[in-house]
Order: structure tokens, then C-alpha cells, then sequence
């Protein structure tokens, strides 16, 4: 290219700001660990950077290289600038920020830190290698980083896993609370629900709680349910999703399928719809669904982004409808109905 063509200053610019897009992922990593959010909220107002630094516990040598951190954090949205007076730069919250408070419930700081974490990190830089690896090698990116998949890794570490276990609560509180509200209809009629695959189980605990006439299995791994407790309308069954589900008249898949390629979706969907035949029941399924098509652009740069996450991760992918639709097919379903849900996600109801 020529270096005085009129697009090529554009280009230059354009490569070296897409370059330096890890900083933003540092800098709210930084702002967590450090607790800047907390440290705001607590003190009821916004604060200058030396009522931050000094809050923070700052030795007065770093302190003054803040303002560096919180330019681009403001720049990305995530704490507001005002200044007043001559000197006095003032810091305060932002409905981004707000959603990294510890006494937020629905808080993302969790999964900030789980998305920003180094294996994740290694793996991505493993990509270039991976691509170049014989035909026959049939394993993720993550496993060329690290040796191993991502949840024996993760498994492995009790602080990971103690992480990844955190969000898990989090979302899933999240997202029982918008079943039980937004999705109360799904359950009209219902006598008999499982959260398939339930992690730390609230799903089933909001739902039993909500709805104290309608019996709430909580169906996971043995290892996973041995700490969950029966109570009341709340049921805990041991199990294995490829050899046999409950009946039940619907069951729930939370953050499932795509963690799983296409064959395996399809042995899990024919148990689930095993699960359901007798009771001519339902399969709720909260998953992502590709949203590239989406006039949202955030939500497109999600699915892009996760769509190569997860391949990097487990080697699957993030399905579009029409993918999603092949596999109920495939798995012996008549006819699903898509609803949508937060981010990329959609609440799918498929029918026996």
C-alpha cells in the first residue's frame, strides 16, 4: 500500500487501535481486582483520584499513575469524568460499573475475572498453532495450551473451580428469576420439573420456591449434586444425561449444548425427549443463539466473539436457529418456539 494513498493513515490507525483492544480487558480486570467500583459506591459520591488512591490503599508512588487506569475506563464507559474547579477530576459509578458491585446480586465481577483469566488467555494464543497441527488431531486450542480440556483444568484448581462456580450461581439466579417472571407460562400445568444438569442448583430452588404445588428435581453428576439438599417440593437426583433423565413433564438445559458438539446434543435431546414422552411434555432450553444477523451491534460482536471462544475452549460452536433446528429433528422432536432472552441467549421450547 501506498504510504500516501488517502486510506492508508485510517488503516494504520484502525490495525494499532484493534491491537491495543486487550487493554480494555486488562484495565476492567485491574479496576476489579483492585475493587475501584466498591471503593466508589461505599463512599456515596464520586471521588477524586487521591480520595481513590487513598481508599484503595495506593502507595502514593503508584497513586499517581491512576489517572492512566481510569482514562480508559471511562473511555469504555465504565465510570463517568467530571471535573470541577481548576484540579479536582471527580470519578463516579456507571450502569457498567454498577453491574461489578460485590453487593450487586445479578454482579458480573466473577465473570469478568473468569473471561480475563491467563489459561483462557494462553489458549487464545495458542490459535495460530493449533491451526497448523496435523488433520488428525482432534483437540481444542486450549487443549495445545494447556495439555488438557478446560474442565480438567479447571476442575483441577479448587480456586477456578470455586470461580467458575460463583458466576454459575450468580447466572443461574438470573436466570430462574426471569423463568418464574417473564417465562411463567412454561409452567401451566406442569406437575414435575428437572433442571438437567442443574450445577449449584438454583434453578430448581427458585422454581420450587415459586411454584410450591409443583415437585423441582435438581438432575446432575453425582459429584455435582452430593452437597445439594432435598427439601420440601425439591428433589436431588444423582444421574448421567447419556444414560437416563427423570420423567418429568418439562425439563430445563441451562448453558448446555453448546458445550457439546452435534452428535452428542443429539444423544442428549433424544434422553431428554425419552425423559418427556409419556407426559407429552416440554424441553426448555437456555442456550446462545447466533445473533449475526442481529441490528444490535453489541450483540453481534458477542456472537462473533463467543463463536470462537467456545471453539477455542471445547471445539464446539454457537448455533443459529436453523442448526438448532436440525438437531431437534435429528433427535425425533416435532416443533420448537424460540423466545428471546438476555444477551445471546434465547429460551427455546421444544415439543415431543
Amino acid at each position: 500500500m501506498d504510504v500516501l494513498a488517502a486510506d492508508f493513515e485510517k488503516a494504520h490507525a484502525k490495525i494499532w487501535s484493534q491491537a491495543f483492544s486487550f487493554a480494555n480487558c486488562a484495565s476492567i480486570k485491574c479496576a476489579v481486582q483492585l475493587g475501584i467500583p466498591d471503593a466508589i459506591d461505599n463512599n456515596g459520591k464520586p471521588m477524586t483520584l487521591s480520595e481513590l488512591a487513598n481508599s484503595l490503599q495506593i502507595k502514593p508512588s503508584k497513586a499517581q499513575n491512576l489517572h492512566r487506569l481510569m482514562a480508559i475506563l471511562v473511555k469504555a464507559g465504565f465510570f463517568t469524568e467530571e471535573q470541577k474547579g481548576d484540579t479536582n477530576i471527580y470519578y463516579g459509578l456507571t450502569s457498567l460499573s454498577h453491574l461489578l458491585l460485590e453487593k450487586e446480586p445479578m454482579n458480573l465481577k466473577e465473570f469478568a475475572l473468569l473471561m480475563f483469566d491467563p489459561i483462557q488467555l494462553e489458549a487464545w494464543n495458542s490459535l495460530s498453532k493449533w491451526f497448523k497441527k496435523d488433520e488428525e488431531d482432534a483437540s481444542t486450542p486450549f487443549e495445545t495450551a494447556h495439555g488438557k480440556t478446560y474442565w480438567d483444568k479447571v476442575i483441577e484448581e479448587p480456586k477456578r473451580f470455586q470461580q467458575l462456580c460463583d458466576y454459575s450461581k450468580i447466572d443461574s439466579e438470573l436466570v430462574a428469576k426471569y423463568l418464574v417472571t417473564e417465562f411463567k407460562f412454561l409452567f401451566d400445568g406442569v406437575k414435575i420439573v428437572i433442571d438437567v444438569g442443574c450445577g449449584t442448583g438454583e434453578v430448581a430452588q427458585i422454581i420450587a420456591k415459586t411454584f410450591p404445588n409443583l415437585k423441582s428435581i435438581m438432575f446432575d453428576e453425582p459429584y455435582v449434586v452430593a452437597k445439594l439438599e432435598k427439601k420440601d417440593n425439591l428433589d436431588v437426583v444423582p444421574g448421567n444425561i447419556f444414560e437416563k433423565i427423570p420423567s418429568a413433564d418439562a425439563l430445563i438445559l441451562k448453558w448446555m449444548l453448546h458445550n457439546w458438539n452435534d452428535e452428542d446434543c443429539v444423544k442428549i435431546l433424544k434422553k431428554c425427549k425419552e425423559a418427556i414422552q409419556e407426559n407429552g411434555g416440554k424441553v426448555i432450553i437456555i442456550d446462545p443463539m447466533s445473533k449475526i444477523n442481529d441490528i444490535e451491534p453489541d450483540k453481534v460482536k458477542i456472537s462473533v466473539d463467543m463463536n470462537l471462544n467456545t471453539m477455542i475452549l471445547f471445539g464446539t460452536k454457537i448455533r443459529t436457529e436453523k442448526e438448532y433446528a436440525t438437531l431437534f429433528k435429528e433427535a425425533g422432536f416435532s416443533g420448537y418456539k424460540v423466545y428471546p432472552f438476555l444477551d445471546i441467549r434465547s429460551v427455546i421450547v421444544v415439543s415431543p
